[in-house]
């Protein structure tokens, strides 16, 4: 989690919502880094989960990293948690929670639907405390 926080921290610095994410495989090996491109790329789609999950992938040369594990600073979009069912993530852990856009533990639950072909495991909760006070300070600034 402490890479995906200095993927965060580096986002901010970029004027993006600090979302920070990696994905490694079952022995540690880092697979891919990345933090929300938004603003950047001008795509609502360059969120940090699916800019790693795209890096991973071509990394593995496969669409699904079924031996990975993702690592991300906030509690995966609707759109995110999908891209992770899809992409047969075998473990999911994520900071801050996100009671207005989160699609894991809020939201639609999306990984708890009957239509969700792949659930991985969840938890919550980890480095929220560095991830939650990042995102306040973010969006406390701009306003």
């Amino acid at each position: 989690m402490e890479r995906a926080l200095r993927e965060a921290h580096a986002a901010a610095e970029r004027g993006e919502v600090p979302v920070g994410a990696v994905i490694v495989r079952s022995d540690g090996t880092l697979l891919a880094a990345a933090g929300n491109r938004t603003e950047a790329d001008r795509d609502p789609t360059a969120h940090a989960e699916l800019l790693a999950i795209r890096a991973a992938a071509a990394a593995l040369g496969a669409p699904r990293l079924v031996d990975c594990d993702l690592y991300v600073t906030l509690e995966p979009c609707p759109m995110c948690a999908q891209a992770i069912s899809f992409a047969r993530l075998r473990r999911l852990y994520y900071g801050a929670s996100d009671p207005k856009g989160g699609g894991v533990e809020h939201g639609p639950h999306l990984f708890n639907q009957p239509t969700c072909h792949h659930r991985p495991e969840v938890y919550g909760g980890i480095g929220e405390r560095e991830a939650a006070a990042l995102l306040q300070a973010f969006f406390r600034e701009r306003r």
